[in-house]
């Protein structure tokens, strides 16, 4: 019981040790014969900063608002959002109500000598308390005892974006306020004027976004140690699409189009046609770089700007690729002096053909009727023989019934092979630049029937 009692009361001799200390500390900037008020002092008296309010009757409430004094950087690379708040912070305290009917501004070191709420940023990257040209907080204290706490912070948070369809895409970013050791049962958060308790976002001007809706929400962290109070605040953010029309999507339709001037260049200027293509597929690969140069390196999803770049470098090297196949068959086709030959024998090998398959198909008309012939009532029946059933075929039969297949399956396979003879003759170009004039038609509206999917897809879905 001794021991008890001497280890209390050095508890207490430290206590009291401490308080001093800190108090001293506190005061040693003032002025010699300056003094605290007789209302501060009252106050201070036999208050404890290391309890909360209503230590043994429930909960402190604290009420929250915010004022959203700038969004310096939203970064898709890192994927956090750089912002300066001002978090305005309010609770009754029952032992600071004093007489009057007036507030009290006080110095915002004295906040050390009061309790605060452990109020921290979920998904905080980076934090600081402004201190230029003294640390940005504000204490206030009313009569009934409702304790005012501002302070001004810049913090880097954390924000998930979906890029699927970047650049025509809108970002759902959230600052969450939790407490940190004080559970459910000991603080409970809550926004002091609804969805108004945060304000600046309408006056607010960002560079490539504009925010499009914002509001607030109040849940519980649910972690292993208990459930802690929750504030969220959620803003939507829409992507300025201007910039990106003039930087990445006209210059690559441009290209596009400057690979099209090939097709009204002769297919025997190969150095002119050439020096086109190959410098538009350059010039296209470095627009498709440096777009990605503001993206995350690693992603597992394909953009709608990837999209696009992507249908652009088709486009440009399918150009190149047109004049390949058209000089080609510029090279294989006949000229002049042999067109006449050439047409000769395409002619005889026709003419050839179809002479064979009509030998062929009158050769099969004989054996038909000389087969109806021998199979009609006027023939002399012939008595079966032993070993042969009445209806069975005779040996003369069957050697005559396997010419007559023979020619049949021959005609059908010669006249196949006709047909497809026909087809290849039909996909041969007989003028090959008729492949520019077909291209100066089908490259520009495919250009642009792919273009009318691709903005109503990405725009309207």
């Amino acid at each position: 019981m001794c021991v008890l009692t001497s280890r209390g009361t050095a508890f207490a001799v430290v206590f009291i040790f401490s308080r001093i200390m800190e108090e001293s500390l506190l005061f040693a900037d003032m002025k010699e014969g300056e003094i605290l008020p007789p209302t501060i002092q009252k106050l201070m008296k036999g208050y404890n900063k290391y309890l909360r309010p209503f230590f043994d009757n429930g909960p402190v409430t604290v009420g929250m608002s915010l004022d959203i004094a700038s969004i310096d950087t939203i970064s898709e690379i890192n994927m956090d959002y750089t912002a300066t708040i001002f978090l305005r912070q309010r609770w009754t305290d029952q032992r600071l109500c004093f007489d009057g009917n007036k507030s009290l501004s006080l110095d915002g070191r004295l906040v050390e000598l009061l309790w605060v709420p452990d109020t921290f940023i979920v998904d905080s990257k980076k934090s600081f308390l402004h201190d230029i040209t003294v640390e940005n907080r504000l204490i206030r204290i009313f009569p009934n005892g409702t304790v005012l706490y501002a302070l001004r912070i810049t913090t880097t948070v954390a924000c998930n974006m979906d890029l699927t369809k970047y650049p025509m895409d809108k970002q759902t970013c959230t600052l969450q306020l939790e407490s940190w050791g004080y559970n459910i049962n000991d603080v409970m958060f809550y926004w002091t004027r609804g969805n108004d308790s945060v304000s600046g976002l309408d006056t607010l001007r960002l560079a490539q976004y504009t925010v499009e809706d914002h509001y607030t929400s109040v849940s519980e962290a649910i972690y292993e140690t208990g459930h802690y109070p929750k504030l969220i605040f959620h803003f939507e953010l829409k992507r300025s699409i201007l910039y990106f029309i003039l930087e990445t999507y006209v210059p690559s339709s441009l290209l596009v189009v400057l690979s099209w001037v090939s097709f009204w260049i002769s297919q025997s200027s190969v150095p002119a046609r050439i020096c086109i293509g190959v410098t538009t597929v350059l010039t296209m690969t470095t627009l498709m770089m440096g777009a990605r140069t503001s993206l995350p390196n690693a992603n597992c999803f394909i953009k709608a700007i990837d999209v696009y770049l992507g249908i652009c470098f088709s486009f440009i090297f399918g150009a190149l690729i047109e004049y390949a196949v058209a000089h080609f068959c510029t090279l294989h086709q006949p000229n002049g002096a042999n067109a006449y030959m050439y047409g000769q024998q395409v002619l005889e090998c026709e003419d050839e053909m179809n002479g064979v398959v009509t030998t062929i198909a009158s050769n099969n008309t004989r054996l038909k009727k000389r087969k109806e012939a021998s199979a009609s009532p006027s023939t002399p029946t012939t008595p079966t023989t032993p070993g042969r059933g009445a209806h069975g075929p005779s040996d003369g039969e069957a050697k005559e019934e396997t010419p007559a297949e023979a020619p049949s399956d021959c005609a059908k396979s010669l006249s196949l092979l006709k047909k497809l003879l026909c087809m290849l003759n039909c996909c041969r170009v007989e003028n090959p630049h008729y492949i520019d004039n077909y291209s100066r038609m089908s490259f520009p509206l495919s250009f642009i029937f792919v273009n009318l999917l691709y903005w109503t897809y990405y725009l309207y879905f």
